[in-house]
Order: C-alpha cells, then sequence, then structure tokens
C-alpha cells in the first residue's frame, strides 16, 4: 500500500494512466458507499453554500475512508459534492486533480517528496518535511496541501504483544538485537521491500542487523496473519492497517528514524483553494483529529469488520461532533 513500494508500481503504471481513467473513468464511489444525507453539527453549514465540488481517493480502505470523511465534511459545509473515490493508483489520482476531473483528495507528504517530486532522501522532522513538500509541489505544480494530519502510515515492524512482552521488545533496535542474538528467529517481509535499498536491506544496515538465513519473503496481506499465529517473529507492516488492531499486533518504535513520514493532508489546486479558502477551513479541524491510533481504528472497522466506509466515517463524524 504504501509510497515508497508505490513509486515502482506507480513508474510503471504511468503509461496506463490514460487508459485507466479513459477505460474505467473515475472511481464513482462504488468502495466507499457514499451516504446521501448530511446534517451540520460544528461545521458551518453555510461555508459551502452553492458549491459544486467532486472527491477524489485511490482505491484502497484508508483512502476510501478519507474520501467519505471528506464528502460527509463537505456536505455538512453546505457543498454539492460528487463521489469521485476509489480510483486505481496514486498517480491516476493525482492526475484526476490535476485535470479537473476531481477537486480535493488526500494524500501523504512521503509520496509527495519521493513519488512526485522526485526526492531520493526524505526529511525526518514531520514539520519540515511537511513545508517542503507544501512549498515545492505549490510552486511546481500549483497543488495546495492542506493541514496536515497527525497520523503517520509509514513501514515499521510488527510482533505479538505477547512475543514483545516476553521479550521485552519496544523498538525496532529490540528486535535488532533479539535478531543477532537468535539464530532461530524469523523476519517476514514482502517481495519488492525486501530487495529496495531503502526498504529492507537498508533498514538491516541502519539497525545492525543480521538477517542472514533469518528473512522469509510473503504476500503483504499474510504477513499480518503469520506474524499473529507466531509464523513469523517480525513481520513488515503499514502503520495505520486495520489488521494491527484486529489481530492485536504491536508496531515497534522505528528509534534511529530510518522511515519516511507518510502524514496525510488534503491536496487541491490552486485555483480552486484561492476561489474557496473556506474548503480548508472546514477540513482543518477533521485533520487535527486523525491520529494513526484513530486512523488504525477507523481502518479495522472497514478492513476486518467489513463495514462500508461511509459507515464508519458518519459514525466517526458524529461522535466528533463534525455532523449530526
Amino acid at each position: 500500500m504504501k509510497t515508497l513500494r508505490r513509486k515502482t508500481s506507480m513508474i510503471a503504471g504511468a503509461a496506463a494512466i490514460a487508459l485507466t481513467l479513459g477505460a474505467c473513468g473515475l472511481g464513482g464511489g462504488d468502495g466507499g458507499g457514499s451516504s446521501t444525507e448530511v446534517e451540520a453539527g460544528s461545521v458551518d453549514p453555510d461555508a459551502l453554500k452553492g458549491v459544486s465540488l467532486a472527491v477524489g481517493s485511490k482505491e484502497f480502505d484508508e483512502q476510501l475512508l478519507l474520501g467519505q470523511l471528506t464528502i460527509q465534511m463537505l456536505k455538512a459545509a453546505g457543498a454539492d459534492v460528487s463521489d469521485k473515490t476509489n480510483i486505481q493508483g496514486s498517480t491516476a489520482t493525482r492526475n484526476a486533480l490535476t485535470s479537473g476531473k476531481t477537486d480535493i483528495y488526500w494524500d501523504y507528504n512521503g509520496t509527495g517528496w519521493i513519488n512526485y517530486l522526485g526526492h531520493d532522501d526524505p526529511i525526518q522532522d514531520p514539520v519540515e518535511q511537511f513545508e517542503a513538500v507544501k512549498k515545492e509541489d505549490l510552486e511546481k505544480n500549483g497543488l495546495v496541501w492542506g493541514a496536515p494530519a497527525p497520523f503517520n502510515n509509514t513501514y515499521a515492524f510488527a510482533t505479538t504483544t505477547e512475543f514483545a512482552a516476553e521479550n521485552n521488545i519496544e523498538t525496532h533496535s529490540d528486535m535488532a538485537d533479539y535478531v543477532n542474538k537468535n539464530d532461530d528467529a524469523t523476519v517476514c517481509v514482502e517481495s519488492e521491500f525486501a530487495g529496495r535499498p531503502d526498504g529492507y536491506p537498508g533498514f538491516a544496515k541502519a539497525y545492525d542487523m543480521d538477517v542472514k538465513d533469518k528473512t522469509q519473503t510473503l504476500g503483504t496481506g499474510v504477513i499480518y496473519t503469520q506474524v499473529d499465529k507466531g509464523g513469523c517473529d517480525f513481520g513488515e507492516i503499514f502503520t495505520t492497517d486495520g489488521r494491527i488492531a484486529a489481530l492485536d499486533l504491536k508496531p515497534l518504535v522505528d528509534d534511529e528514524a530510518f522511515f519516511p513520514l507518510y502524514n496525510g493532508a488534503v491536496v487541491l489546486r490552486e485555483d480552486t483553494a484561492t476561489e474557496f479558502p473556506a474548503i480548508l477551513e472546514v477540513m482543518a479541524p477533521l485533520s487535527a483529529t486523525l491520529t494513526t491510533e484513530t486512523m488504525a481504528e477507523l481502518n479495522s472497522k472497514v478492513s476486518a469488520e467489513g463495514l462500508r466506509p461511509s459507515k464508519v466515517a458518519e459514525d466517526f463524524l458524529k461522535s466528533e461532533g463534525f455532523i449530526k
């Protein structure tokens, strides 16, 4: 799911963007199950009265959920909203925005910095990373990044809570120490991550971890269940994935700050943001509530419990008082 990993697929998929959009159209929102009636709570019901907006999103659960949260917030503010979520791939989703087929969607600062703006090295300070993306994407591409959410959907390793407690493991450094001291230790990663210098090889080097004969390469979805079953002592994860909470896994702290940051934020074209500044004002309070723990919990309701993203979004916005 994550952006460093998306880089290859996006490069390979760039030539298919026109085909994707042309053959399949925009998402159409069937992945989110959009609701139609929204009553404003703390949202100003006249902030965007009469404004027509199209909301996009990528195709995976977290993005579908963010799309539905956005749709309902904008509807509560009086906007006439079209659901264009569930677009296949990051590049197609961004192109839908830049071409005017959509007006707003959520993206990640790590994706912006590395994939779209072409930098090789991430900035580890979250404020500096976001401000750098915000400044450069506006200058080069005329895109405006809204207030960043606290959640960080980045790479990490996880183990079970029981295994972590038994072996006093809290951080990636603790994991490396365990792996180095135990010949039968197992670390599970997916194939692309295993070969990327900014993935597993770089991680092992940064933490001085000897992974020879201790690594298994599996599919991403399988890793979560294998860690839960004890088939892997440690497994590669994404930090806001709903299966972490559903399986009661324990993400480890990236204490050497090896992995890039992937904080989410809404992105708009500059003309839209200038003409309708209330969009960013409406969305900012929602962004502030979306911590990593909150996103993991909400994602779990979609990924593990099978609830519609629109229902999860509606319940959350009501619980926070944004809508009634």
